[in-house]
């Protein structure tokens, strides 16, 4: 099995809240932890987080749209491709200041 991601090296623009009202949910941490290990598609996800479909994919959508997860295409042995999901951060830090609170991430190697 191969993936082919998604991933674009830029600097991010997603918002420091965003990133942490999204690791504020147990389903969205779930996902994220599940797709550190390799490529996940949405149903697998489905298993492992117990939700129902719908709350799996919004919380897909919302860990895409704060960049910690990445789309890509999984190949399978024989031959057919589905759109997976893989965790794009290995670390999340969160440092506290007299200028307000900084999400940072370490990209997965």
């Amino acid at each position: 099995m191969s993936t082919h991601a998604n991933n674009v090296t830029a600097e991010s623009t997603v918002d420091t809240m965003a990133k942490l009202n999204v690791l504020g949910d147990e389903c969205a941490r779930t996902i994220l932890i599940a797709t550190s290990d390799g490529p996940q598609t949405a149903k697998e996800l489905t298993e492992i987080a117990d939700c129902s479909s719908a709350t799996v994919y919004r919380r897909i959508n919302n860990l895409l749209e704060s960049e910690l997860l990445a789309e890509c295409i999984r190949f399978e042995e024989n031959g057919t491709h589905t759109t997976a999901y893989e965790a794009t951060v290995d670390h999340v830090q969160v440092k506290i200041g007299e200028n307000g609170i900084d999400v940072s991430t370490v990209a997965g190697e």
